[in-house]
């Protein structure tokens, strides 16, 4: 995993399944270079005019933190796929964005095969590839 593929909402990119399919591979939200999927780069909360006057380029240091749409997508997220972006931004502004990327890798990391578990889908994609 690397600093670009943790988004300004807390998502760890590197665990999307746009970031882990085969084919039109995502490079996250801060990547100027290659693909970058049709949601990422309309995403409101990328693209908030909020976001783009903080240092830290993450929303945990906005005034509106945590504003309408974070909460929404923290709640879809916190249902569906067991990971809430809010707790992610609260981890990164105490411990730091080095911290939470180890603790990414482990929380994510395969016991199988050492691959990425896609936050989406819940399996490794690498051992699981039809499902």
């Amino acid at each position: 995993m690397e600093n670009l593929l943790f988004a300004p909402c807390g998502m760890n990119c590197g665990i999307c399944l746009a970031h882990l399919r085969d084919t039109s591979i995502c490079n996250g939200c801060w990547s100027i270079k290659g693909y970058k999927s049709k949601s990422c780069a309309a995403c409101t909360i990328r693209n908030c005019q909020f976001l783009k006057v903080t240092a830290s380029k993450f929303c945990y240091e906005c005034s509106k933190f945590p504003c309408a749409r974070l909460k929404q997508l923290d709640k879809r997220y916190r249902l569906n796929y067991k990971m809430s972006m809010i707790e992610n931004l609260h981890y990164i502004k105490e411990f730091g964005l080095e911290k939470f990327e180890k603790k990414e890798a482990t929380r994510w990391k395969c016991d199988t095969c050492g691959g990425i578990i896609c936050v989406h889908r819940g399996i490794c994609l690498e051992c699981n590839p039809k499902k």
